[in-house]
């Protein structure tokens, strides 16, 4: 913790603004990971009950199911289909974010190394002697900002690979609805 608060005071600028930039990635990324596990989650339990109604050879979707909102208004396999569609778009919402965060993070960090590295040479020519006692401790000041992108990194990924999973079993639940479904013309919702 020391070597971090060296880091950002004795830095510079851009040491703030990298270690800012990050900050904000991981706050973004806990949000999105929590508010999108539990959204999908809640839904997945809503299709999971929709699909175990269909299953026992109701001819009818509950209402609170995202299919129910199509049929509605139309009860064909295009007005389903265009609702799955819907219903993906909405269930991959914030990946893309998850999936710039874990692949900018690190490069973002390898910056403010970049930065403090060129800082520390630049200060060492001025000097009179540049042993291995003054140059290590600096160097390592350095890497701490490639250190917290990586840091910041491995969630980003991670959420995203798990989201992404949970998105897709929650299709998966909606693509048999459908095609229960549509295997009997004479479908109705409730």
């Amino acid at each position: 913790m020391e070597l971090l608060l060296t880091y950002v005071t004795g830095g510079g600028i851009i040491s703030v603004l990298v270690f800012l930039w990050l900050s904000i990635y991981f706050v973004v990324t806990f949000w999105i990971w929590i508010s999108r596990y539990m959204t999908l989650g809640r839904w997945e339990k809503i299709e999971k009950r929709s699909l175990e109604t269909l299953l026992r050879g109701s001819r009818s979707i509950k209402k609170e199911s995202i299919l129910s909102k199509c049929l509605m208004n139309s009860n064909t396999k295009t007005s389903l289909d265009i609702c799955k569609s819907v219903a993906e778009k909405k269930s991959t919402a914030y990946l893309s974010m998850l999936s710039v965060i874990s692949s900018t993070a690190p490069f973002i960090g390898l910056f403010g190394t970049i930065v403090s590295i060129l800082n520390t040479f630049m200060q060492l020519g001025d000097a009179q002697s540049a042993s291995l006692t003054v140059i290590a401790p600096a160097i390592s000041e350095a890497l701490v900002a490639t250190a917290a992108g990586i840091f910041v990194a491995i969630p980003a990924y991670s959420a995203h690979v798990l989201l992404k999973r949970q998105a897709y079993e929650l299709m998966s639940m909606v693509q048999r609805e459908i095609d229960l479904l549509t295997s009997d013309e004479n479908f109705f919702y409730e």
